[in-house]
């Protein structure tokens, strides 16, 4: 069995977003593109070496504890946003709301990529998927800033579409219209 099955799809990245301060909320920035270190995002606010744990994390370890960062990019599809808002009722889902540093297309059901997915960009730079980003209250609340009555049932629409989370295994740049091509671990199913 092969190590890893490179997918012969091919993705794309169509946006690009920042946000240097958590303090003023989850919202992003677009930009034209990303400088990714080892630490992650360069000028991001989730950007960092190691991170603390948290509610994600409250059953392992208790909150505040140092833990290696593996939440360092946040992926979104083109395709799965526009499920979401069809389910929400609303337009779009620009994917600033949801907090996303990269809005790609072409990955029929993103979220559902395994954990340890090699995403590599056509600039060299490589994203390892860690897990699903779990759907949570922080984008409902900004749906509902914009779409009164709409953003409470986001965790339960968003439950397998809101994507995943990564970190940076190769440096380099990331821009809008790169290309991404998957490379997948071997699946075997752990029957305990």
């Amino acid at each position: 069995m092969a190590y890893v099955k490179e997918i012969s799809m091919i993705g794309r990245v169509e946006a690009c977003l920042l946000s240097p301060d958590r303090a003023t909320g989850l919202e992003k920035a677009p930009t034209g593109s990303l400088t990714l270190t080892f630490a992650g995002i360069e000028g991001d606010c989730h950007s960092g070496p190691t991170m603390l744990s948290d509610a994600r994390t409250m059953k392992q370890y208790p909150r505040g504890v140092t833990l290696k960062n593996r939440r360092q990019v946040s992926i979104v599809s083109v395709e799965e946003m526009a499920e979401i808002a069809e389910k929400l009722d609303i337009p779009t889902l620009p994917p600033e709301w949801v907090g996303a540093n990269l809005l790609v297309s072409g990955i029929p059901d993103l979220t559902l990529l395994p954990p340890s997915t090699r995403m590599m960009f056509s600039s060299g730079a490589t994203l390892i998927i860690d897990l699903e980003n779990q759907p949570c209250k922080y984008p409902a609340e900004i749906i509902e800033k914009h779409h009164p009555g709409h953003g409470s049932a986001f965790v339960a629409m968003a439950k397998h579409k809101r994507g995943l989370v990564a970190w940076v295994e190769r440096k380099g740049n990331i821009a809008s219209g790169d290309t991404i091509r998957l490379f997948l671990p071997p699946q075997r199913l752990w029957n305990h």
